[in-house]
């Protein structure tokens, strides 16, 4: 059974950081595209940072660029994000996903399996 674990989640004062956790099971997390979402209260998902199968590529929006790593550990087939210089509208429940394939190809529909999500609060 295939399944994304998050953890790590919590409440920080800005400038604060914080690392997310996503546990994979059921598959081998090194063999696909795997992402990390966000989603505020009242706002669409937005894509926070992807990282291609075998380590090949990374990339994340300008949004978090500089301040959150996306970073893989294959023996435990774990999914790190690493959030520092936290800000208040980094407030949201993250989500890890899945893709079908090695490469993100930026459509929604790939992605097969999701976390249940882990709250980040940030206050100012």
């Amino acid at each position: 059974q295939v399944r994304l674990v998050e953890s790590g989640g919590g409440q920080v004062r800005s400038g604060g950081s914080l690392r997310l956790t996503c546990t994979g099971s059921g598959f081998s997390l090194e063999d696909y595209a795997v992402l990390w979402f966000r989603q505020a209260p009242g706002k669409g998902r937005e894509q926070v940072s992807c990282i291609a199968s075998k380590n090949r590529a990374s990339s994340s929006p300008d949004s978090v660029k500089g301040r959150f790593t996306i970073s893989r550990d294959n023996t435990k087939n774990t999914l790190y994000l690493q959030m520092n210089s936290l800000k208040p509208e980094d407030t949201a429940v993250y989500y890890c996903a899945k893709d079908v394939e090695e490469y993100f190809s930026g459509r929604l529909t790939t992605l097969n399996y999701w976390g249940r999500g882990t709250q980040v609060t940030v206050s100012s």
